[in-house]
């Protein structure tokens, strides 16, 4: 412990194939025990968690086409808002295990132990590996990272792959191997595939570090480069190629965009609809982003799920590069010091100004580059501890978490959180000002001081993420930690305890009902079925036990047993009955994913059972297509005047298969 953040030791150069239990082996084992013991405690109580990729999870477990192509149904009707690379992991473990809550959310516990790995690997480089257990455990218990490591949105695979392309690029740098740029390119792309742009956000903190520390000639980095912008545009491009050029007829509708196309998608909806607030192919920005501005990471719901060491990251990585101002230029500590703080300033700026559609989760890929930087950060400057600049920062450094700790640990107003806050604060100002002695304490002194800035650093969050691990979580809107006050838009998300049949509703096995949720911007329905925490401002009740029954009898005659307006009616009734469901319109109704004269066609041809009434969005509408136009509005007026309407259970009806006279 006397020995945390000072250089390590020089090693001797023999290999040898034993395999031995040093200190450092058994911490990194009993970190990566404890994260994935953390994030699969009760992870089957969230259910199916978001309701919207667990259909499509089901629906790729039992057809092929679907699989490829991230279709929500198993007729493939239309796809999901999203790339399909997080649905094939999901759909292969389905296929593999059946559907369950674990087959859905036990890859998603598994990424982030895989990126708490990855994180350690890259801080032990350039650090003790006492200070790369930190590191990793600092990522781990991030409330953004417990939550979305344990819920089954793109974002666990995402940050995984970036993480991972981080580490290939200082491999690259460490070896002078372009093949280690080529796999960066290649994670990347496949981060394109997961969550389409928002991979490329640390695209300027690769190039630049590379081009700076990168071995060899300017030359040979610059071919490195291109090999890797190469490889990343092959591992996206193939895909977007036979989307793109297959018939439109061969495959389902690209939901999320307004001509069927997933350039469209990916340069409006997810692209530049996301940095301007402009129209979303139909929904607009609908009031569901929180105010931009520079402050957004440190206010509301955000800055508990992530900001804990933020200031301090942020304070280190600009003083952290002064001690390294006169290292070669291949120096590694400073690669990954500038690696780590670039990405972290390129992601907080765009989630801090994007004008469109903001969720408080997002800022889950804000975490290991946070940790990094705080953690490579504070070794360099305990290491150049005889400066006096170097003392000063670390207590600076020290007394800005804490007290920053103490404000977010008294947004919620709810113990054992108001306790922790003076405890924090007290100590971390203790240490602080042991700091500016650094240079004069004892070997056991500095022990103490050290461990008491670990805990103090990570006691606030850990109490967050430990809150959220035993909160179970469904829906669209979901948040990390006991404080909800500002999250979306300002809006508070759904607690526990709602009335019967709406937000709260619990089924008889208290599992989340896999019934209608209320659809909400992202392509997530949302709802706050089985009293769980998360669902957003609007719920929405269980699947109707008699309807279910009703749309599963005979259904192997149909493509589809039923056809909704919305994703978040079908999605849910698809899961209860196991059986395809068509959404007409697409996440919120407004997309014209099949016209009126196909809906005729496929009812003339016996394929769809009940048409189920209502859907859409909640009611809301965003800037597309009106309810005049809308293909949906069209196909529910048709349906009207030539089919009956009926009660079954409590939803309202109309048997496709029995026109009125």
């Amino acid at each position: 412990m006397t020995q945390l953040l000072d250089p390590p030791t020089a090693t001797s150069p023999t290999k040898t194939r034993s395999w031995r239990p040093t200190p450092e082996r058994a911490s990194l084992i009993v970190l990566l025990t404890l994260t994935a013991a953390a994030y699969l405690w009760t992870l089957s109580e969230s259910g199916y968690a978001n309701q919207y990729y667990s259909a499509a999870a089901q629906a790729g477990g039992e057809s092929w086409k679907a699989w490829f192509f991230g279709a929500l149904d198993a007729s493939s009707s239309i796809t999901v808002d999203k790339p399909p690379a997080s649905l094939w992991v999901m759909g292969l473990s389905v296929r593999l295990f059946g559907l369950s809550s674990w087959s859905i959310l036990v890859p998603q516990a598994l990424m982030g132990v895989g990126t708490v790995g990855l994180v350690f690997a890259m801080v032990k480089k350039v650090a003790p590996w006492q200070a790369a257990i930190a590191a990793g455990a600092l990522t781990a218990l991030t409330p953004a990272a417990a939550l979305m490591f344990r819920f089954n949105n793109p974002d666990a695979l995402l940050l995984l792959l970036l993480v991972g392309a981080g580490f290939s690029t200082l491999k690259a740098i460490e070896t002078g191997k372009g093949r280690w740029m080529v796999l960066a390119g290649a994670l990347l792309g496949f981060g394109f595939l997961t969550k389409m742009l928002q991979a490329f956000l640390i695209i300027p903190a690769i190039a630049v570090v590379y081009l700076i520390a990168g071995k060899g000639s300017f030359g040979r980095r610059v071919g490195h480069g291109i090999a890797c912008f190469v490889a990343m545009v092959v591992s996206a491009g193939w895909y977007i190629a036979i989307v793109e050029l297959i018939p439109e007829s061969w495959r389902p509708y690209i939901d999320g965009s307004t001509s069927n196309s997933l350039l469209e998608l990916t340069l409006g909806y997810n692209g530049v609809g996301r940095l301007n607030g402009g129209d979303y192919g139909g929904l607009g920005n609908a009031g569901f982003s929180s105010a931009a501005g520079i402050l957004r990471l440190f206010q509301g719901v955000s800055g508990g799920m992530v900001s804990w060491l933020l200031p301090a990251a942020l304070l280190l990585l600009v003083t952290g590069l002064v001690p390294l101002r006169k290292t070669p230029r291949t120096d590694l500590t400073r690669a990954v010091l500038m690696l780590s703080g670039a990405s972290m300033l390129v992601t907080g700026l765009v989630f801090s100004f994007m004008e469109g559609i903001y969720h408080d989760y997002y800022v889950v890929a804000l975490a290991p580059w946070i940790a990094i930087t705080a953690v490579v950060g504070a070794v360099i400057m305990w290491r150049d501890r005889d400066s006096l600049f170097a003392r000063i920062t670390l207590a600076v450094a020290m007394a800005g978490s804490a007290v920053w700790g103490w404000v977010l640990l008294g947004q919620s107003g709810e113990q054992p959180y108001d306790a922790l806050r003076w405890p924090v604060l007290i100590i971390g100002l203790g240490v602080a000002a042991a700091f500016v002695f650094a240079d004069r304490l004892t070997r056991r002194a500095v022990a103490a001081v050290l461990a008491a800035a670990a805990v103090t650093v990570g006691l606030g969050p850990a109490a967050y993420a430990i809150q959220t691990i035993g909160t179970a979580h469904t829906g669209s809107i979901v948040t990390a930690g006991p404080y909800e006050g500002g999250g979306m838009g300002g809006m508070r998300g759904g607690r526990p305890g709602g009335a019967a049949g709406g937000p709260g509703a619990q089924t008889q096995n208290g599992t989340p009902p896999t019934g209608q949720p209320q659809q909400m911007p992202d392509g997530m329905p949302g709802g706050n079925p089985g009293g769980m925490r998360g669902g957003g401002m609007m719920g929405g009740g269980a699947v109707d036990e008699e309807l279910a029954a009703a749309v599963s009898t005979n259904a192997g005659h149909y493509t589809w047993v039923a056809a909704a307006i919305g994703s978040q009616t079908a999605a849910g009734l698809q899961l209860e009955t196991g059986e395809a469901v068509m959404a007409i319109g697409g996440f919120n109704g407004t997309s014209n994913s099949i016209t009126l004269e196909q809906f005729q066609e496929n009812v003339a041809n016996g394929e769809i059972h009940y048409f189920i009434a209502g859907g859409g969005m909640g009611g809301m509408r965003g800037g597309g297509a009106s309810d005049e136009t809308s293909s949906a509005s069209e196909i529910s007026a048709w349906v009207t005047e030539n089919f009956t309407e009926t009660t079954i259970g409590s939803s309202t009806v109309y048997d496709l298969t029995e026109a009125t006279a």
